[in-house]
């Protein structure tokens, strides 16, 4: 048996002097290649889950692995985050001031030395995104669904193991919604990457083949361990 691409031992979270417990001693194991989708309600802790996993933070207790590294240990967290895990947001996070095209090469500039290398490498995700006619213009010209295909491009840059999407149609109309679903499950099936997505939206959930649903910071274990054995 092969060991997961990420694994999470008894993670615990908690904010503002232990007051707040965002994450109860979650455990889980996350294979590469796969598409996983977390759900949950509001304030269930799915989103603070995705944080850890992205090396955007660290548990206050137990341990997230990458291919069976102690992250923020053994690897360091910025090393990880600019080689390996590629992050598209709810609120895009596009920089106002920069052209579509510039925006998808921020990431490369920690990894990659060429500047006309990373334009290529720009212009062809922006291709395959749709969005030929829609390179030099800036977010606030592009609609809601062009701003979160960029977003994608970006998340793309540095060819990462992982795609990690925190409410990506949150935004969204309901047919941008299905493009943008869409199009991440043909980038991982295409790409053989690791693809979580955390939302709200059970359409969005179930299109998954694998939905972790998460309730008052606890793994609804019944439904993983049945997910489980059904792999």
């Amino acid at each position: 048996m092969t060991s997961p691409l990420l694994e999470v031992r008894n993670v615990r979270k908690s904010y503002d002097d232990g007051r707040i417990q965002a994450l109860r001693g979650v455990s889980l194991s996350i294979a590469k290649g796969e598409f996983v989708s977390i759900s949950g309600p509001s304030g269930s802790g799915k989103s603070t889950l995705l944080q850890l996993l992205g090396g955007l933070d660290s548990p206050s207790e137990g341990e997230v692995l990458f291919d069976g590294v102690l992250l923020g240990a053994s690897i360091d967290l910025d090393d990880y985050r600019s080689k390996h895990v590629g992050f598209i947001f709810q609120a895009f996070h596009l920089i106002p001031t920069l052209r579509a095209i510039e925006n998808v090469q921020v990431p490369m500039l920690a990894v990659q030395g060429n500047g006309r290398g990373r334009a290529r490498w720009a212009e062809a995700l922006l291709l395959e995104m749709g969005l030929a006619d829609r390179m030099n213009q800036y977010p606030n010209q592009l609609s809601a669904g062009e701003r979160q295909r960029v977003a994608i491009a970006r998340a793309l840059a540095n060819d990462p193991a992982i795609l990690l999407a925190d409410e990506p149609t949150g935004n969204l109309d309901s047919e941008n919604s299905a493009r943008i679903v869409e199009m991440l499950t043909s980038i991982q099936v295409a790409r053989g990457m690791t693809l979580i997505v955390v939302t709200h939206e059970n359409e969005i959930a179930d299109a998954a083949p694998r939905h972790i649903r998460i309730r008052d910071g606890r793994v609804e274990t019944k439904i993983e361990e049945a997910a489980e054995a059904a792999r």
